[in-house]
């Protein structure tokens, strides 16, 4: 494998150029140059990252407003268009952005309209205000109301934000501070909040942490003499914060509990908002393990509390909140629209408020992969589906009486992936589409028909750099694995890909189930498309390849096939995918194969080299936990429970017990200063591996967080070390 020779392919305009060896040094010093040369054009450069489009919707749906210079290098104004017909209107004029009683710009760098239409919000470079359009009254917010986390009330005459551990009420007019909450105990802190309907009274979270274990963290202030504090951490098995909901007049005074039917330290509140009136609370409880959830009417005048919904499942109810937390409210509360996974597949219940009437809205077997809203005087409840391709998203509506099957909205001519942005009514929506391989574009689109009205965002220019660099379409496979399994992949191919020849395997893996790595949009493989792109052109196939228990919109069973164990599973379906590619494309050369993942990825990484060394060859895991039993409990208690009632299944997930297989070459990367998969989590398995007499490679960022974001170079300097380590232990080019 070590003295194979190699065809390295040059990119940004050169023509290819063959090397004669692995080991010529000045041939691999050219080629590490381009690779640095295009790493930054991806990394700081920022040169394919597509612009997003920065418009808001009006309250009353008749447009859209946004930042706009008048002219080239000008102050920016708000300015307005029409959904209709696109004409332009200044909204918040340049001559009216000025400080009351001086003559200073007020340079807006981010606004929004409040609950009463005509005020809206501005953040600028001097200050936060509030400009009424009516009157023209600009004013100024006093410099502790924080720009992020404060809320409007219904009124928009306060604004509730937060003051450190507590929450306090800014009256806009006269410029008075009413304190909520007063807690000086370091344990408690107070969040989540909401303003009623009403605008009387806010609800919110209060979390006390005085159970939660304390960690030491150092802060490299000085080398010599860092500093050290304790930070809370809840790890598997140990205490978690204990949680209460609260509800406290606008205008101050005591708070008063919701009695909650859980012991406390028992659950978590996944969501808490009101139930379409000013009286109750809707309130979203889930218990520890996630294994049952419930929905809870709580009446904030009387106390009493009733179940509007609940369920159980023996794995978990869904680890995906973002894809069916909460619910809608219908026909002025008095029915609801749940998603659950009840019945095998995520799908759309319409439930009577008090839960006793339970009507199936949409049927087949298909998951709705994210809620979309409702259009109750249309009639139409939307959300995001694709019951034929795991990799793709697509909008659809159904009936809300059910008398009708489901509608696809996006135009079949239109493969990959589709988000909306809809306006207030429902009539309109920013239309996002992309492909893996296609930058996103913007449109405006008339929901009736699926109309494009007009293009908001074209990104030309990430289109145009991209085009020179994607000399071939992504190939998206399947990959039947045996037994009823067919997993979803892709493969990026060499710019000067011969099919009669082999190419060395290189595999980007997630395979848990907090993400899908295939996906056909431009952010695919988790925004790591670009740097495959650069590997590829390297001499490599890169593939990446989704396993049961990826969130894939494949059903319930599809997900929770992993519960028990992370790892033994996705271990043995990376791999058999690896095999059945190579079976099914003759250019795969199974003698030279590589993988690498970054946190989850970086577990199977290490999963894979030292549980299957025959199929894989060297390996690169980024911020691993290789001993789950060490990792936070909110998410790992969710799939494995505890090591006190799942021992085995902590023994067979643990990457650190099966260390004694590595025989390839494996780099181990890492951040010291990881508030999520710590350091010492890894170390431990470094040691593990000396003890094991194991040769290894291992790469400490210091103060790095699990992004491996911070410090000038950063992103670069990683993707640099990973090309270098790929081409001295697995050499690209075909044979």
């Amino acid at each position: 494998m070590r003295s194979c020779s190699m065809l390295l392919v040059f990119w940004l305009g050169l023509v290819g150029t063959t090397a004669s060896a692995a080991g010529d040094r000045a041939s691999r010093d050219k080629l590490l140059a381009e690779a640095e040369s295009r790493l930054k054009s991806i990394y700081e450069q920022r040169d394919f990252a597509p612009a997003a489009f920065p418009g808001q919707w009006l309250a009353d749906s008749s447009g859209y407003c946004m930042l706009e210079p008048p002219k080239p290098g000008m102050t920016p104004e708000i300015v307005q268009y029409d959904a209709a017909t696109g004409k332009r209107s200044v909204l918040i004029g340049v001559d009216q952005l000025v400080a009351p009683g001086t003559a200073e710009r007020l340079v807006v760098q981010r606004f929004f309209q409040t609950p009463v239409a005509h005020k809206f919000y501005l953040q600028t470079r001097t200050g936060n205000w509030v400009f009424d359009l009516k009157s023209g009254k600009r004013q100024q917010l006093p410099a502790e109301v924080p720009t992020a986390a404060s809320t409007f009330s219904p009124q928009a005459d306060r604004i509730l934000f937060r003051r450190g551990r507590n929450l306090a009420v800014l009256e806009i007019a006269s410029g008075r501070i009413t304190p909520l909450t007063t807690d000086d105990d370091q344990n408690l802190e107070n969040g989540g909040e909401s303003w009623s309907p009403d605008g009387r009274r806010i609800a919110y979270l209060q979390s006390d942490f005085s159970k939660v274990r304390r960690r030491s963290v150092v802060h490299p202030t000085d080398p010599t003499y860092p500093a050290v504090t304790l930070e809370r951490y809840a790890r598997v098995g140990t205490p978690i914060p204990t949680i209460r909901v609260g509800v406290v007049d606008g205008e101050g005074g005591a708070s008063r509990w919701v009695k909650l039917p859980a012991d406390p330290g028992t659950f978590y509140i996944n969501s808490v908002r009101w139930a379409g009136n000013s009286q109750e609370l809707l309130i979203e409880m889930l218990s520890r393990s996630r294994d049952h959830r419930k929905f809870l009417l709580a009446n904030v005048e009387s106390g009493e509390i009733a179940v509007a919904y609940e369920e159980s499942d023996p794995a978990w109810v869904d680890a995906s909140y973002a894809a069916n937390a909460g619910l809608e409210w219908l026909r002025g509360g008095k029915e609801f629209i749940l998603l659950s996974e009840r019945d095998g597949w995520r799908q759309a219940f319409v439930m009577s408020r008090d839960g006793k009437r339970r009507t199936l809205l949409t049927r087949g077997t298909f998951d709705i992969i994210a809620r979309g809203p409702v259009d109750e005087p249309g009639g139409w409840f939307y959300y995001i589906a694709s019951p034929d391709n795991a990799t793709q998203r697509y909008l659809y509506r159904i009936r809300l009486d059910g008398k009708s099957g489901p509608e696809r909205v996006t135009p079949a001519d239109q493969p990959g992936t589709h988000s909306y942005e809809f306006s207030p009514d429902r009539r309109w929506a920013f239309h996002t589409y992309s492909t893996f391989d296609k930058p996103p574009v913007v449109d405006l689109v008339q929901l009736s028909d699926h109309r494009s009205v007009r293009i908001l965002e074209a990104n030309e220019p990430v289109q145009k750099r991209a085009s020179t660099l994607i000399s071939r379409p992504t190939e998206f496979l399947k990959l039947d694995i045996g037994n009823g399994v067919v997993l979803d992949a892709w493969m990026i191919k060499p710019r000067d890909f011969d099919e009669k020849k082999q190419y060395p395997l290189f595999v980007f893996v997630y395979g848990e189930p907090h993400g899908q790595t295939v996906l056909d949009d431009w952010s695919g493989g988790q925004n790591h498309s670009m740097f495959h792109r650069m590997i590829a052109d390297l001499g490599y196939l890169v593939v990446s390849i989704d396993n049961r228990g990826t969130p894939a919109p494949k059903g319930a069973a599809w997900r929770r096939a992993v519960y028990g164990s992370l790892g033994p599973l996705s271990t043995e379906e990376q791999a058999a995918g690896v095999k059945e590619l190579a079976r099914m494309r003759s250019y795969v050369d199974l003698s030279r194969v590589g993988i690498w993942g970054w946190s989850g990825g970086g577990s199977n990484t290490l999963n894979a080299l030292f549980r299957k060394p025959e199929v894989y060859h060297v390996g690169m895991a980024v911020a691993p936990k290789p001993r789950p039993e060490l990792y936070n409990a909110w998410f790992q208690e969710i799939f494995m429970r505890t090591p006190e009632v799942n021992p085995e299944g902590y023994r067979k997930s643990a990457a650190i017990n099966f260390a004694e297989g590595l025989r390839g070459d494996l780099l181990i990367v890492h951040g010291t200063g990881e508030t999520n998969t710590h350091l010492q989590i890894t170390e431990s398995l470094v040691d593990r591996l000396i003890e094991l007499g194991k040769r290894f490679d291992y790469m400490a960022y210091p103060n790095r967080d699990h992004g491996l974001r911070e410090g000038k170079g950063t992103a670069v300097h990683l993707r640099m070390l990973m090309t270098r380590y790929l081409i001295e232990h697995l050499p690209p080019g075909p044979r």
